[in-house]
């Protein structure tokens, strides 16, 4: 499928828009970077850092567990103060003037519910809430704050650089001794209500984001890399059933070659523009 080429990428990306009213959005990291949360990948879709912990680790490795719980206690507060941007605010005011038919976030952040948005899909989960995984217990992230600060008060004072979905930098700790509190119903294992990495994303999740897609006009991917194949499988749909697709990220994405239009500009600029040029700036 031809990729537009053109002088203005606004203008461009609001010509699509008019052209594909009812869009499904694909929003990844990207789209909240503004917002202060770290992203994973650089431009050309290589790890900025260390790979996050995956599903495997986490469920059969204690010590796996003391560190994540032990890096997420630190970056916990400066993830739950973070709020939208105007990439999210832009988003919310197109879904009240019916441009967005969904939204689906690989994001944890809740922050396009914050901005107003109501049709959205978390796809990966959010990181606000724990579960068990013996007895699917579901508790609040931040009620879980307190009980990890409460077991670990030398470690509640230590400081350390935030990285991507409330994980920090703590490389040199030794976590031999975090204590993580297990579930308050059974006893079990507590694990963030995220979809981790070598987890699958529940099937009736990624049935009812299908489904929507099925409905839509058109594909808009804003902020992401389209690494994972929980975004890109999207992609694929999409093309399968000769939906166009058009991506807003800075970087190179999966998807480059099947793209009708690529604008490599800031999210939150870009969505901005997008509202002056379909005259949505104030609100109806």
């Amino acid at each position: 499928m031809p990729r537009s080429s053109v002088s203005d990428p606004v203008d461009a990306l609001t010509g699509f828009v008019e052209r594909h009213p009812r869009l499904f959005v694909l929003t990844g990291a990207g789209c909240s970077t503004d917002s202060g949360i770290p992203d994973y990948r650089d431009a050309n879709g290589d790890w900025k850092r260390r790979q996050p912990v995956r599903y495997q680790e986490f469920v059969g490795s204690e010590r796996t567990r003391q560190r994540y719980w032990a890096r997420s206690l630190l970056g916990w507060p400066a993830f739950a103060s973070a709020r939208p941007n105007a990439a999210h605010a832009a988003l919310a005011r197109l879904e009240a003037a019916g441009f967005v038919h969904q939204t689906v976030t690989q994001n944890v952040d809740g922050l396009h519910q914050q901005a107003g948005s109501r049709r959205v899909i978390d796809l990966h989960g959010r990181l606000d809430a724990v579960t068990c995984l013996e007895c699917r217990y579901r508790g609040s992230r931040e009620a879980f704050q307190h009980a990890l600060a409460a077991n670990n008060p030398a470690f509640a004072k230590l400081a350390a650089m935030l990285g991507p979905d409330g994980d920090a930098d703590l490389e040199d700790a030794d976590f031999s001794g975090f204590r993580v509190p297990c579930c308050p119903s059974c006893g079990g294992m507590l694990k963030p209500a995220v979809v981790f990495f070598g987890e699958p994303v529940p099937k009736p999740r990624v049935e009812r984001a299908c489904q929507r897609l099925a409905e839509a006009d058109a594909l808009l991917v804003i902020g992401s890399s389209l690494t994972v194949f929980s975004g890109y499988r999207f992609c694929k749909l999409a093309i399968a059933q000769g939906q166009p697709i058009a991506a807003l990220n800075l970087g190179r994405t999966r998807a480059d070659d099947e793209l009708t239009l690529k604008v490599a500009l800031p999210c939150g600029a870009a969505l901005s523009g997008l509202l002056e040029r379909l005259n949505l700036q104030q609100a109806e």
